[in-house]
């Protein structure tokens, strides 16, 4: 009887290790969740790739392993982010984001900012805002997004002033002043660099001037800074915007060593918005 009782007691106790082994296992797993070292992150093809490759060395120093997934369009990565197919993106300036998120209804916040591709005003007839002549024809993006970006970029350049004041959702009908009488011709973004001979000034998307050879430090009259309301931002799922992880890549991003990558690499075609 003795004999049975104790094997009972070593079953017992072995069970009771199992279950504390489990446990552990449990709490392991939870931690890991919290921790997380494995980060999917989506980037578009070019400016945006370039600058995450970097992040994704540094990240490697830190434990961080960021698996940066390319994309060609602006759609599928906030589409792949809500579907929880990503952890996060960097590709898109705020007022898209606030745009998509309005539109699409998808649950999307943007946790800081990383770099600016600044828009900016070109000309190859004159040197200086100040010599554009009365009546100047002006060529602005013909979407919404960018035909304000340019509109505001122009009130910036005291040329116009708007009764939206700094609002991102304006339009050429919103001018109130054009002391200049400035004619605006509305064209497709990708085609205004190589239209600058056809019109007297152009506001120009840095990644339309460079492939036209343009550089917005050096050949413009003006330039959008980083305080621009066009910087583009780091984004997440809401539920996920407290998420430690993902602020550490957010401020592995936003380093001194990623800056000057960034100041280095661009010349000054593309800027740290932080």
């Amino acid at each position: 009887m003795k004999l049975v009782n104790k094997k009972i007691g070593i079953i017992a106790a072995i069970a009771a290790l199992c279950l504390f082994a489990a446990g552990c296992g449990s709490s392991s797993t939870n931690t890991a969740s919290q921790e997380k070292k494995d980060i999917k992150i989506g980037v578009t093809a070019g400016p945006h790739a370039e600058v995450m490759d970097e992040v994704k060395k540094e990240a490697a120093k830190q434990g961080i392993h960021l698996d940066v997934v390319e994309f060609n369009d602006y759609v599928q990565p906030n589409t792949a982010l809500a579907n929880k197919d990503l952890d996060m993106n960097s590709m898109q300036h705020q007022p898209y984001l606030d745009n998509v998120v309005k539109k699409q209804g998808l649950k999307l916040v943007s946790i800081g900012k990383t770099i600016i591709l600044p828009m900016a005003i070109y000309s190859h007839k004159y040197k200086n805002l100040n010599d554009i002549a009365d009546g100047a024809s002006v060529a602005i993006p013909n979407d919404p997004t960018n035909g304000a970006r340019a509109l505001l970029l122009l009130q910036q350049a005291k040329l116009i002033t708007l009764k939206t004041g700094t609002s991102v959702d304006t339009a050429v009908t919103d001018i109130t002043e054009n002391p200049k009488h400035l004619k605006f011709l509305e064209l497709d973004a990708a085609q205004i660099a190589r239209s600058l001979d056809d019109a007297d000034i152009a506001c120009v998307n840095t990644n339309y001037a460079i492939p036209a050879g343009l550089n917005p430090q050096k050949d413009s009259l003006l330039v959008e800074d980083k305080n621009s309301p066009y910087a583009n931002v780091m984004v997440v799922r809401a539920e996920d915007k407290d998420n430690p992880a993902y602020k550490k890549v957010l401020e592995i991003y936003q380093s001194e060593p990623i800056k000057k990558f960034i100041l280095e690499h661009f010349q000054g075609t593309i800027l740290p918005a932080f």
